[in-house]
């Protein structure tokens, strides 16, 4: 009888232990910042968020009344990656929030990262900004890179007190993007990459469907730029020509710059095009 409870037992403890080797590997390294806005006039802040977390930030006001962003780094980042897009954006008038998802950099730890985590998290950015005094609260808008761009369509395709939403290299469907890391580690699809897929999304909560940017991107109310290297080799180009096709109705632009994911060797001189969208989205000029 015990040996028949053993084998019965045996499947059960090795199912649970691909659960937890799926969960380890797919989390993402914290890595706290290192620097600071330096030559800015930030302000380090704590902010409330879901399941009583809380996330660290930087806000850099820019006078009274003026419009905002919470800006949000990808997968594995911290918003000291994201501080490039600072002066110019302040030096343009906004006032600007950048901050670390949960899991990431100096914000509280919790169960695991995800797409729609971030999502909740720019949400409680946006809403912090909002009751901010010197912020204007009918014009804030987000900004997110990789998965913060994916976040950042959710979290719009959600609400509607949003001004405008710039995407910077935004994966198309998590499933393609999940499909590629897979390849690349030689796991075959079925019937390994299948299931880690399911238990993903088991996990997450989410169908991958209903958060995929390529979805989401018609649902979007606010006017959106969705911005792309062109040299990206994590995330193809085509990907961002394939949400830009997504569109429906949704109020899209495509910008195409030379780049990787993460560095964009031109992204100066794209930086009007960048501010010049935000600022006839919000309004402000």
């Amino acid at each position: 009888m015990s040996g028949l409870i053993a084998a019965g037992l045996l499947p059960l403890l090795a199912v649970l232990g691909l659960n937890r080797l799926i969960r380890r590997s797919l989390a993402a390294p914290r890595v706290p910042e290192a620097g600071e806005p330096e030559g800015l006039p930030w302000q380090a802040v704590r902010i409330a968020t879901l399941r009583g977390r809380s996330l660290f930030g930087w806000f850099i006001p820019a006078g009274e009344r003026a419009p905002a962003l919470a800006i949000v780094h990808g997968w594995g980042g911290n918003a000291e990656l994201m501080l490039p897009l600072a002066a110019p954006l302040h030096r343009a008038g906004y006032a600007l929030l950048f901050f670390d998802a949960r899991c990431h950099g100096r914000s509280d730890e919790d169960s695991f990262a995800s797409l729609p985590r971030f999502a909740e998290d720019l949400g409680a950015a946006v809403d912090w900004l909002r009751g901010r005094p010197e912020v204007m609260a009918e014009r804030v808008g987000v900004l997110g890179h990789s998965v913060g761009a994916g976040a950042a369509l959710l979290l719009a395709s959600r609400r509607d007190d949003l001004a405008a939403v710039i995407s910077l290299a935004a994966f198309a469907h998590p499933a393609a993007m999940m499909r590629r890391w897979l390849a690349g580690k030689g796991f075959p699809y079925f019937p390994v990459g299948a299931y880690i897929l399911w238990y993903v999304q088991r996990v997450i909560g989410h169908r991958f469907d209903d958060i995929a940017p390529c979805r989401t991107i018609a649902r979007v109310r606010c006017p959106v730029l969705i911005a792309h290297g062109s040299d990206d080799g994590v995330v193809p180009v085509a990907e961002a020509e394939q949400i830009y096709a997504s569109r429906g109705a949704a109020r899209a632009r495509l910008l195409l710059m030379p780049g990787s994911h993460d560095e964009y060797a031109d992204l100066e001189r794209h930086l009007g095009a960048l501010v010049g969208f935000l600022d006839e989205a919000m309004g402000v000029r």
